[in-house]
């Protein structure tokens, strides 16, 4: 990161807000900043936001720390009953801790998900533009990928049913959902949730939902669903994927959690980890214990200032955004430049986002707004400024 930054704001360090604290990541070999060390370059593209974790999270850390051996350790008690009390809490949905499968990563437990249902000649379905990794699954389950794109009405992105219908094969096994959707910012409506169930069901489609952004839920208005708490039958046909290190800005920290309702489909998820996966670290269940333990207004305050950078992106993208209403990632259509790679030309003016191809969705940037407003206020100067020379 460029050194004048520093000496320029750190001054901002002393604010009382602790969302505003401009923290040095230097040293740290933070994959954010790392990218762009030795460039004039403000970095809003991989999700992580520049926000300290929480006082409450750093300290069941250090607490941990104070056993000086970090050995090979069984999933704590603990750690299982705050996120059934959590997911109970805060979501509506109860379930036994017999459904849970503890894995080191939301991308490990979707690629599972589909080495589980994985059959010769099959394929799995993915709307698209959805998180990159995603993109790689049908190939690393050896099984054909079907895309899907979502459609804009121009305030929010829906599922295209009639499209599914159109490209859902006799072999399509499992569907892939991103709710709160990455990157386009969606949190689905229970009507849109029962009518993909009911697409799923008639189709007798798996499906696999990654829900890590659950608890980012920026438009008041929303209520987060796990489908697979909606009726029996979806229950029984899906791998649900939860983690708090993104709500709580610990993504180094990697502990996720897999609810699998049906118990033919659980153990054939545990065969296809059998091998592959690492169980978790204890520093990693030791964070998100206490994460998922919260009932502080931490997040109450974190949702709050990302209301208020939302705010700011969308009154510099316009039209080019649809409102985000969950996540803290804008989806800013670019199209209209005529670039190839719109993301790697923004970076001549100093801003680094994610390129929309790597999201299947070409013309396309992802701007993180997860970040201290001095900060924010800064790149999105340099982002008017490009918009305004390119257009």
């Amino acid at each position: 990161m460029p050194a004048w930054y520093f000496s320029t704001r750190m001054q901002n360090t002393t604010n009382d807000n602790t969302f505003d604290q401009i923290i040095d990541r230097r040293g740290t070999y933070a994959s954010k900043w790392h990218k762009y060390r030795d460039q004039d370059v403000l970095p809003f593209w991989v999700a992580d936001m520049d926000f300290a974790a929480p006082d409450f999270v750093l300290d069941a850390v250090q607490e941990r720390l104070t056993h000086p051996i970090l050995g090979y350790t069984r999933t704590p008690d603990a750690l299982t009953e705050a996120f059934l009390g959590w997911l109970e809490r805060r979501h509506g949905w109860r379930v036994p801790a017999h459904w849970l499968v503890w894995l080191p990563g939301v991308v490990t437990g979707f690629n599972l998900a589909a080495r589980a249902v994985a059959e010769p000649g099959g394929a799995i379905m993915i709307p698209t533009p959805i998180y990159y990794p995603f993109l790689a699954t049908p190939e690393n389950a050896n099984q054909q990928g079907i895309r899907v794109p979502l459609v804009s009405d121009g305030e929010r992105w829906v599922m295209d049913f009639d499209a599914m219908a159109a490209a859902c094969t006799s072999n399509t096994r499992l569907l892939m959902l991103c709710n709160p959707q990455n990157p386009t910012g969606r949190s689905y409506s229970e009507s849109e949730l029962r009518a993909l169930a009911e697409f799923c069901k008639q189709r007798e489609l798996y499906v696999c939902s990654d829900e890590i952004h659950c608890s980012l839920l920026l438009d008041p208005k929303a209520r987060h669903i796990p489908i697979a708490s909606l009726d029996e039958d979806i229950a029984a046909r899906s791998v649900t994927l939860f983690a708090a290190t993104k709500t709580y800005n610990i993504p180094g920290l990697s502990c996720a959690v897999a609810v699998i309702p049906d118990a033919k489909l659980r153990n054939d998820f545990r065969a296809a980890r059998a091998g592959l996966v690492p169980d978790v670290g204890p520093l990693n269940m030791a964070a998100s214990t206490a994460a998922f333990g919260d009932t502080s207004s931490w997040l109450n305050q974190l949702l709050d200032y990302l209301r208020g950078n939302h705010a700011l992106v969308q009154a510099v993208a316009g039209k080019r955004m649809t409102p985000v209403q969950a996540t803290y990632l804008a989806w800013i259509d670019l199209t209209g430049l005529g670039l190839d790679a719109p993301a790697t030309a923004l970076e001549e003016y100093g801003i680094g986002l994610s390129e929309g191809e790597q999201f299947a969705g070409p013309g396309f940037v992802r701007f993180n707004f997860g970040c201290p407003r001095p900060l924010l206020e800064q790149g999105l100067e340099r982002f008017q400024h490009a918009l305004a020379e390119l257009s």
